[in-house]
C-alpha cells in the first residue's frame, strides 16, 4: 500500500476547527502487488475496520448536522460543511465500504436534527455552538492519536 496522509484532518481542521496535521503510513511487500487486482475488489467490499474510522464516522455525523443546522438558520456558508464532508472522503480515499460508512454517517447526522427542527431555534443555535467544539475536540484527537 502507499502512503496516505490523513489529509482529512488537515483540510477539515485548518479550515473549519484550526491546524491540525496528520498522516499515515503502510507498507506493502512486493508478493502483495502480484495479488492486488483480487485483493483490491475484495477490499473495496471488506470494511478495513481501521482503529480512526469510529471518530472520523463520529467527524461525518458532526459535519452532517452542522450542514443542516446551518442551513436551517440561514447561514450563507451553510454548504461548506458538505463540501468539508466530500473533501475528508477525497482525501482520505476510503474503499468503498468505508465511504459508505462514512456518508452514512454525515447522512445520520443531518437527518437527526432534520427530524427534529423545522425553524432555526435557541436551541438549534446552542447545538451548532456545541458540536463546533465537538468537532475542533475530536479533529485534534484523531491528529494527535492516528496521525504521525
Amino acid at each position: 500500500m502507499c502512503v496516505r496522509p490523513l489529509i482529512t484532518l488537515l483540510v477539515l481542521a485548518s479550515v473549519v476547527f484550526g491546524p491540525v496535521g496528520a498522516a499515515r503510513a503502510q507498507t506493502e511487500t512486493p508478493a502483495a502487488e502480484e495479488e492486488a487486482p483480487a485483493a483490491e475488489e475484495s477490499a473495496a467490499v471488506m470494511p478495513s475496520d481501521a482503529p480512526y474510522l469510529r471518530p472520523m464516522g463520529r467527524l461525518a455525523a458532526i459535519l452532517g448536522s452542522m450542514h443542516f443546522l446551518r442551513r436551517l438558520c440561514g447561514d450563507a456558508e451553510a454548504d461548506l460543511w458538505r463540501v468539508k464532508m466530500q473533501e475528508l472522503i477525497t482525501a482520505q480515499a476510503p474503499n468503498e465500504a468505508d465511504r459508505r460508512r462514512l456518508v452514512a454517517s454525515f447522512n445520520s447526522g443531518y437527518r437527526a436534527f432534520e427530524s427534529t427542527y423545522r425553524h432555526c431555534t435557541p436551541a438549534a443555535q446552542v447545538a451548532v455552538s456545541r458540536y463546533q467544539s465537538e468537532g475542533a475536540s475530536l479533529a485534534r484527537e484523531i491528529g494527535v492519536r492516528y496521525g504521525n
